[in-house]
């Protein structure tokens, strides 16, 4: 409850106390009010499938607003084939079947180097918060009519990286099928993170979904750290941003954290919408400077 003002305390024999608690009252209220305002457009998809009111995110820039800095390893490749509207996209969580392994992911910056306790005991934050996103750009997808959904492995900790069931398995399988897989992932605080950006799938040629996504995030080397395991079975890794403040401050705060997975979700859902059935010059192809013919592992 709001502490009762000075000039109430000082003359409290000489105004009622129903005028006390109308003023109280009044400022919940108040402090309510510009509390919707700020989450205005937050609200999940309605039933009907129909788009709901977007929230109000920062203009997309690098550095950025929203996401930090870009990637300081960037690469040079270009997307050029095309993909088509009805082309199934699968959205995966980074490191959801390998906790309490090597491969756990990062802890975040909170967790990490200020000794908070985690957003959940049984995982890394990078993984909880690669969750919340994913979540997120499933439902903001399907209200855009991608065809989009979820994979989530059956356990928190598959030590078998065969297993069929975990994320590298699946992806084989699915990309196999023609299926986009778009794994969402977190990058470590820094010195040790190096931004955001698209480390695009080895084992296909670049499409027009990675050229769209490398715009809106940032593009990795196609054989960073000489080719991760995820890449090579088809998955894109797409690393949101270093989890560090600002960004994970605006996520770990109740009054915000809603507002900030959708933002996050949505230039993940707006990358996709833009790289399907697009022919790959629209708008622009490639980081300024890139050659068309690095599309390829060398970039």
């Amino acid at each position: 409850m709001p502490p009762i003002p000075a000039w109430m305390q000082r003359k409290r024999v000489t105004i009622p106390i129903s005028v006390i608690l109308l003023s109280m009252v009044a400022q919940v209220l108040s402090q309510a009010k510009e509390q919707s305002l700020l989450m205005q457009g937050s609200a999940a998809a309605k039933s009907d499938g129909t788009l709901p009111p977007q929230p109000v995110c920062p203009t997309p820039a690098n550095p950025d607003p929203l996401l930090g800095a870009r990637t300081r390893k960037p690469g040079r490749w270009v997307g050029t084939t095309p993909m088509a509207k009805n082309s199934p996209i699968v959205v995966m969580a980074g490191h959801a079947d390998s906790q309490g392994m090597d491969s756990a992911g990062t802890p975040g910056f909170a967790v990490g180097m200020k000794r908070q306790a985690p957003m959940d005991a049984r995982m890394r934050d990078e993984l909880y918060w690669n969750l919340k996103v994913q979540a997120a750009v499933v439902r903001l997808g399907k209200a855009r009519a991608l065809k989009i959904s979820a994979y989530n492995p059956p356990a928190l900790t598959i030590r078998n990286n065969n297993h069929p069931k975990t994320n590298w398995s699946q992806a084989r399988v699915r990309s196999a099928k023609g299926d986009y897989i778009l794994e969402i992932h977190f990058d470590a605080y820094s010195p040790y993170g190096f931004g955001s950006g698209l480390i695009p799938a080895l084992n296909r040629p670049l499409n027009t979904i990675d050229e769209s996504l490398g715009k809106a995030f940032g593009r990795f080397p196609r054989l960073f750290r000489g080719g991760l395991g995820g890449p090579r079975r088809g998955i894109g890794i797409l690393e949101i941003g270093m989890l560090e403040p600002p960004l994970e401050q605006k996520l770990r705060n109740p009054n915000t954290q809603r507002q900030t997975i959708d933002c996050l979700a949505l230039r993940v859902v707006d990358a996709l919408e833009k790289g399907v059935n697009q022919s790959p010059d629209e708008g622009g192809n490639g980081p300024q400077g890139s050659d068309p013919q690095t599309n390829s592992a060398d970039g």
